[in-house]
């Protein structure tokens, strides 16, 4: 009987390298241009808070203001976003309350008590530390679209301006009128609201970018 005949050796399988694959490219960005910085030393945002309640005539009305804003301005985007810390705004600064019209000035113990107020009992600075802004420019002569970030809440409002442009620089300015509770803010009141601060506060701006 003639020998079983072997079956042919297999060769082992080689593991197949799949292709590279590309992966696709992230999508342009749009080209922000030349930025401008906002020139803090030339810039302010000012807000007046006016007292309410039966005991009103006993408290003050009151301008917070912040010298300190920082951010830019992107000219060939018509977008600009800057924001400040509200541990750094400025209570009652004298030229200030003449500029708004409050002509009693409070003693440096009731500015103190009002700053303590305002960022413990009020505005919860230490979580929310930061104003955020972000403005669009959508047609010239109209009103800008201005999201305010406070407190953890965004509002957008059309905030119409006095705006500027001359030898690169750009200036705006204008008023607006908020209210606390929009922002999710409990205006401060003592005894029951007998003394307090009203909802309605005027935020007033005046910006320089260079």
């Amino acid at each position: 009987m003639p020998p079983p005949t072997s079956a042919p050796a297999t060769a082992p399988a080689v593991a197949q390298t799949p292709p590279a694959v590309t992966p696709p490219a992230a999508p342009a960005l749009p080209d922000a241009g030349p930025l401008l910085r906002i020139d803090t030393a030339q810039s302010l945002i000012a807000v007046t808070v006016r007292r309410g309640g039966i005991l009103a005539r006993l408290g003050h009305d009151h301008v917070v203001a912040s010298h300190a804003v920082t951010g830019t301005v992107a000219p060939s985007r018509n977008v600009a976003d800057f924001q400040f810390r509200l541990d750094e705004m400025k209570i009652d600064e004298a030229d200030l309350r003449r500029i708004a019209g409050l002509e009693k000035q409070p003693s440096a113990d009731a500015i103190e008590g009002t700053r303590h107020n305002m960022l413990t009992k009020v505005l919860d600075a230490d979580r929310y530390p930061l104003v955020t802004v972000h403005v669009e420019r959508r047609a010239a002569g109209q009103p800008l679209q201005v999201a305010i970030t406070l407190h953890g809440v965004t509002r957008t409002l059309a905030i119409p301006v006095e705006l500027r442009e001359e030898n690169g620089v750009i200036s705006v300015k204008g008023t607006v009128q908020l209210k606390q509770t929009d922002f999710g803010l409990t205006p401060f009141s003592v005894m029951g609201g007998a003394m307090s601060v009203l909802d309605p506060m005027e935020l007033r701006f005046d910006l320089t970018a260079r």
